[in-house]
């Protein structure tokens, strides 16, 4: 294959090939973008440049927020893997590696003529699902590989994204057109994947094992084909004009009937946003993005992990401080308009006890914020934590201790969420594992008639608890490992409690975003 290649064509790197029915090979040379077709008789009988694309409608920057309104011209396709499609038609898998990278498939004649390039649709599909890695963005969502199958005499398509660990299932009955079907949720970073059409099943291999970080260890994941309704994406941004770009949803609040709102933590840290959610839909739709700004411009140093309506159009946000990264401990209050219009910093006697777990949650009752802290701080019992209480009419500060479940050996437990509804104040309790070692995934509540917040500083006393639901098998419904964070939950106008958990922004993580409701809240 030396000399063939426009790109450094004297040191040809072959990166996968497939080989057909009649024993003809395709290869590609993915850092020379090119593509070389080996007759059953060992002789090159075609090869040619995989070339470029033009993109549209992508996040091109690493800059903390996911804007999918850029363009970029020319981007070499740089092919992963391969597979023929069949004997005249092969798909390429365009991850790039070297100068390029499209972000998606190509469907190639074996005379080099491209049939059918994806362009920027499966990555923009990938944002509407909350998946797209903003770190990764030279080579975007990185188009792994691809599987070619028949089931029940429909060919499809599967293309695996590794960065955006999902897996997209097309129907490939007219080559020139392939349809998308749906976009599985798949481990972290799928490198292989095989289809097993006898069984009705296909699987993924995922390459990332993180157990020394105590999250997911390599492992496979299996599908089965059946009919009905997909199941994932459970909350999904498609349709969205311009389309909307989320990840790392934290806490909820309840809106008008049939809308929650979200916000975003500091994955998304160049742009922390509110969400409208319409849950009237199926899956539910993020419909609108209010970037939360500080004169004028997207608000800075800020992780935002609770949410609560005003009342009056505004909102209350809860921000977890960290203080090595100068992002202070703080409660802010915007306006309809998403501008800060008012920051509450914490008292001394606080600050002075303060850890990077901070604040994860806030609801109002009366004239009354409630905020839940995640962990224990330097003045803490073991096992206690405080649910702050900030009175907005008086400008005082008060507290009560809330018990928590004893963690596993290595573990620790901790609240996410906390929300005011009827007679009580509904807590998310959890611990920060996953897969086999997760334990404490529940809702919890303590009536707000026994709350009598003290003065911060002393002795304070410790509410009794009453554990509502226990969520661990409610978070493996689609059939994945138990996720670590879930960090939001609300009861909408029509007391039906919500849930969803924190992707993370693919980061350590899956990306899976579970977005589910338990029906009324009694």
């Amino acid at each position: 294959m030396t000399g063939m290649a426009e790109v450094a064509g004297d040191d040809p790197e072959p990166e996968y090939l497939d080989v057909n029915d009649a024993g003809e090979i395709v290869v590609t040379l993915q850092e020379n973008n090119h593509i070389v077709v080996i007759g059953a008789n060992g002789v090159v009988s075609n090869h040619f440049s995989a070339g470029s694309v033009d993109l549209t409608g992508i996040d091109t920057k690493r800059d903390g927020r996911i804007d999918p309104t850029a363009d970029k011209a020319g981007v070499l396709r740089e092919p992963d893997a391969v597979k023929w499609v069949d004997a005249d038609h092969f798909v390429t898998a365009n991850e790039g590696d070297y100068e390029g990278g499209s972000r998606g498939f190509t469907i190639f004649n074996r005379d080099g003529t491209v049939v059918y390039d994806s362009g920027s649709s499966l990555e923009r599909a990938i944002v509407a699902m909350g998946q797209y890695p903003d770190h990764r963005n030279k080579k975007g969502s990185e188009i792994e590989s691809v599987e070619v199958s028949t089931y029940d005499g429909v060919p499809y398509l599967f293309v695996a994204s590794e960065r955006s660990s999902l897996v997209a299932v097309y129907d490939l009955t007219d080559p020139a057109a392939p349809v998308l079907k749906q976009i599985l949720p798949s481990g972290i970073s799928p490198e292989g994947m095989v289809a097993i059409p006898s069984r009705n099943l296909f699987a993924t291999a995922n390459e990332v094992d993180l157990r020394e970080d105590g999250l997911a260890p390599s492992h496979v994941m299996l599908y089965e084909r059946a009919e009905g309704t997909a199941a994932y994406p459970m909350i999904s941004s498609e349709g969205s004009d311009p389309l909307i770009g989320w990840a790392a949803l934290s806490g909820l609040a309840a809106g008008a009937e049939g809308t929650v709102y979200a916000v975003s933590d500091s994955v998304l840290s160049g742009a922390p946003t509110i969400y409208t959610i319409d849950t009237t839909q199926t899956p539910a739709k993020i419909t609108a993005a209010l970037t939360v700004t500080r004169n004028g411009d997207a608000a800075q140093k800020l992780d935002l992990e609770g949410i609560a309506t005003d009342g009056e159009g505004g909102f209350w946000l809860a921000s977890e401080g960290r203080s090595d990264r100068m992002i202070p401990h703080a409660i802010y209050h915007v306006d309809a308009e998403g501008a800060i219009d008012q920051e509450i910093p914490l008292p001394e006697v606080l600050l002075d006890q303060e850890i990077r777990f901070g604040f994860e949650g806030i609801t109002v009752v009366g004239d009354t914020l409630w905020l839940a802290v995640q962990r224990e701080w330097q003045d803490d019992p073991s096992g206690m934590v405080k649910l702050l209480a900030y009175n907005t009419a008086e400008e005082t500060w008060g507290a009560v201790h809330y018990p928590l479940e004893a963690p596993a050996e290595g573990a620790w437990v901790g609240l996410s969420e906390i929300t005011a509804y009827g007679d009580y104040l509904y807590l998310i309790e959890r611990d920060n594992q996953i897969a086999g070692n997760a334990k404490v995934k529940m809702l919890t509540r303590v009536a707000l008639a026994d709350l009598a917040p003290a003065e911060l500083g002393g002795a304070l006393p410790v509410v009794t608890k009453e554990v509502v639901r226990d969520l661990m098998a409610e978070m493996t419904v689609n059939g994945g490992y138990t996720a670590e964070k879930v960090e939001g939950f609300t009861v909408d106008a029509a007391g039906n409690g919500w849930f969803v958990t924190d992707n993370d922004g693919t980061d350590d993580s899956n990306g899976e975003t579970l977005f589910w409701s338990i029906g009324p809240v009694n």
